[in-house]
């Protein structure tokens, strides 16, 4: 009897800078553990994030900012992401870089009020009638053409849905089977039909079809319960950016220009005040009338040093619009200049914004803080090392930075294995680093040789 091991198809996920933070590590009074959702020291920072976190959810801080000020390497970028985490999915979470605003194409404020719209989400629900169920026959009825010939047309598509309660037997348009095909339905997959609208969705393969050894990425649902023809609460989240987009995109016509012109790739261009004003107002209707929700989300701005005069001035009258996200702040800058001016300022950002913010300080790690989020990176990076390795890294990271100990793991990890070797030892981090330059070790060298062009 022959046995073979079955390789999991799911996909590996990628891992970047920041995969190993999983949100503030905060516990139920908000007061920071030590070590926790991947967050390594940064206690007061952890807690004052914790509690903007808190106003969010409460809606209390809509039209406010926050600055996360300190030196590079100590967790800012890292913090914003964990406010992203515990919000949860729901919540827009918009990141941009200040540098993106500098567009050849479309004005920096328009930059930053696509991002603004993007960070602000609205939840809107509708009762609809829907046809919900397992296709149990997909039968398209034709009829000969109505202009003679050979040729012979669809009159009509019946179609059997099934749920745990019964069966039912439609008899639908002829436009509903092209929506049929464009979600390429087949029978035995578990889809619902809007009544009104006759749009179709397919939900995904029924779970009576899915067996142990299958190979194929195809999601599988449980068949529905309760009537074939029930009236369902649809709750759908999309952004004002979203709405922006669909109404500034104008729908084109049957024939050939129209479609050869939403077949060329438009420009990017500019959404009108005028158009975002109209929005506005339907979106105040819907959320009068209680069929929206407005949900403030945030958009985090790094490297907020980028930006210019007219941006700041700019964000100054964003945040005070009704509808304004939180916007969070990131910058490693001391007192500097603001960009495009001869004006100093802390963080390079002019007095009368800052008077805005709230801001919390980022603090630089420690050699035994280092060691820890060392051990949680290669964790992470499912890498084998013992605690001499680590102490040596942290002593490095001490020296140089910590980022550049981080950058030390995954070719020692390779050094290792042309030694024949699965874990990191001294020796492999010792190789490593003299090929590796840090950023500091680099500018001594500059200092002390000739021959660079200056």
């Amino acid at each position: 009897m022959k046995i073979e091991e079955v390789q999991s198809t799911t996909k590996k996920q990628r891992i970047a800078t920041h995969t190993h933070i999983k949100g503030l590590g905060l516990e139920l009074n908000g007061t920071a553990m030590p070590l926790a959702s991947g967050f390594v020291g940064q206690a007061s920072a952890r807690e004052a994030c914790g509690l903007v976190v808190d106003m969010i959810r409460q809606k209390k801080m809509a039209g406010r900012a926050l600055l996360l000020a300190g030196p590079p390497g100590t967790g800012k970028t890292a913090l914003a992401l964990g406010i992203s985490q515990e919000l949860g999915s729901k919540v827009p979470f918009c990141p941009m870089v200040g540098s993106e605003v500098y567009s050849s194409e479309v004005k920096k404020t328009e930059v930053l009020m696509e991002n603004f719209r993007r960070a602000i989400g609205l939840r809107v629900k509708e009762n609809k009638e829907v046809y919900e169920g397992e296709v149990t026959e997909l039968t398209p009825e034709e009829t000969g053409s109505e202009t003679g010939g050979y040729g012979r047309s669809i009159s009509h598509v019946v179609i059997g849905l099934k749920t745990v309660k019964g069966t039912k037997q439609l008899r639908l348009d002829p436009t509903i089977y092209d929506a049929l095909i464009k979600e390429k339905v087949a029978v035995g997959d578990v889809i619902y039909i809007e009544a009104n609208s006759g749009a179709v969705k397919r939900v995904g393969r029924s779970d009576a079809f899915a067996t142990e050894f299958d190979l194929e990425a195809e999601e599988y649902v449980p068949l529905p319960k309760g009537e074939v023809h029930k009236k369902k609460e649809i709750v759908q989240d999309v952004t004002l950016h979203d709405l922006d987009a669909a109404n500034a995109r104008p729908q084109g016509g049957q024939d050939i220009m129209s479609l050869m012109s939403q077949m060329m790739k438009p420009r990017k261009t500019e959404i009108t005040d005028k158009l975002r004003m109209e929005v506005n107002k339907v979106v105040n209707r819907y959320i009068d009338e209680g069929v929206a929700e407005l949900v403030p989300g945030v958009l985090f701005i790094d490297e907020v040093h980028m930006l210019d005069m007219e941006c700041f001035s700019y964000l100054n009258r964003a945040l005070e619009s009704s509808l304004s996200p939180i916007v969070i702040f990131a910058t490693n800058r001391g007192i500097c200049n603001v960009r495009g001016t001869d004006m100093h300022s802390p963080h390079g950002i002019p007095l009368d914004l800052l008077d805005r913010l709230v801001i919390v300080r980022t603090v630089t790690y420690g050699p035994a803080e280092m060691i820890q989020i060392l051990a949680i990176r290669a964790q992470v990076e499912e890498l084998v090392i013992d605690e001499e390795s680590l102490a040596y890294l942290g002593e490095v990271g001490r020296q140089a930075s910590l980022r550049h100990a981080v950058q030390l793991l995954s070719p020692a990890s390779i050094v290792a294995k042309m030694n024949g070797r699965d874990n990191i030892c001294k020796a492999d981090l010792e190789e490593v680093s003299t090929l590796y330059l840090d950023a500091r070790a680099s500018a001594r060298l500059l200092q002390e040789q000739e021959g660079y062009i200056s």
